[in-house]
């Protein structure tokens, strides 16, 4: 099979030939039909995480359908579409696995770091990773959907928010628009906040009610002229956005922080005491947060906005997203 595949730490992406693995006994084989090109393959190409073997095979986003299932698997079957996402399997033993909380497994592996992941032609994935396809999605769609748009989904949902409530995203870009589209189909009065006003007309197509440029007007004066914020979704990896926007939560409202900057957050620890708020983080999820998010996603008609590549140009899609050239997922397609 065709890979890309990282040679070494801060190393080039290589495009090379590989044996195309086979899946064992809890395993399926897919045949990669989509891969999304995400911020975190960052992890993968600069060595920042812990433990990883190299060479490796980046991708967390990927979508295709199974080739192959190991001997012991029965859900799956030869053909079904299906998603794996940037979890990429749990022990079932551990505290966290016994109590449901896989996402937060002590022995998880995570696609595309730990293993190899959907730069590639084919993968290997544990069979509790995977997540099915709705027959409306396509591939290219859903690869995004199971990173970018999980997180914002997932993350939302699990906040004490109704709808009619206020919910703001900062930040438009690949978590972004999909929190917008997200919190304007949940039934959320749905505010987007951006730098500028390139992404004005965009925060309306995407279903905002209202749009707040961080660069003409103080975000926390309009979010309270709104009545405030009752959750804020924290896309952009700013410390000093997030920081600045703070002051708008409404009473017992949520700063919700899925965005991973560098520096620590300051936060009003009075303001919060006072109005009863919160600053919470959140990690995308397991398969099955997958594929509900691939289900609603479907049901809603709620999609990434995507630019493809070939697999072979998997280091042009990786440099534009990283210079937040894409609008708004690059996605390869082997």
């Amino acid at each position: 099979m065709k890979a890309v595949e990282v040679p070494s730490p801060g190393g080039a992406f290589e495009v090379v030939e590989r044996e195309r693995p086979e899946p064992e006994g809890d395993q399926v084989l897919i045949e990669v039909d989509a891969c999304g090109v995400c911020h975190g393959d960052a992890a993968v190409k600069e060595g920042d995480f812990p433990g990883i073997d190299y060479p490796r095979i980046p991708g967390h986003e990927v979508a295709g359908h199974i080739d192959a299932v190991g001997s012991n698997v029965t859900e799956w079957e030869v053909d079904d579409r299906v998603c794996v996402g940037w979890h990429g399997g749990h022990c079932f033993v551990c505290d966290s696995c016994r109590r449901g909380d896989f996402t937060n497994c002590s022995s998880s592996e995570i696609t595309g770091l730990t293993t190899n992941g959907g730069y590639a032609e084919y993968m290997v994935a544990p069979r509790e990773a995977v997540a099915r396809i709705p027959d409306e999605l396509d591939a290219v769609s859903a690869g995004p959907l199971v990173c970018a748009g999980l997180t914002a989904y997932n993350s939302i949902r699990n906040m004490d928010v109704s709808p009619g409530d206020t919910v703001a995203v900062q930040g438009i870009g690949g978590v972004g628009h999909m929190g917008i589209q997200f919190g304007s189909e949940m039934g959320f009065e749905t505010v987007g906040l951006s730098r500028g006003t390139e992404k004005r007309e965009l925060a309306f197509d995407l279903g905002a009610d209202h749009f707040i440029d961080t660069e003409e007007t103080d975000p926390v004066d309009r979010l309270r002229e709104l009545g405030g914020a009752d959750l804020v979704l924290a896309t952009a990896p700013s410390t000093a956005a997030i920081e600045s926007i703070i002051g708008g939560l409404a009473e017992n409202g949520d700063l919700l922080v899925v965005a991973a900057p560098h520096e620590p957050l300051e936060a009003p620890v009075s303001q919060l005491i006072n109005a009863r708020q919160s600053i919470h983080g959140w990690y995308s999820g397991h398969s099955r947060d997958a594929e509900d998010t691939l289900e609603f996603s479907s049901l809603q008609g709620v999609e990434p906005l995507i630019e493809t590549y070939p697999l072979e140009r998997a280091p042009d899609a990786y440099d534009a997203m990283m210079a937040n050239d894409t609008r708004f997922r690059a996605v390869l397609e082997p």
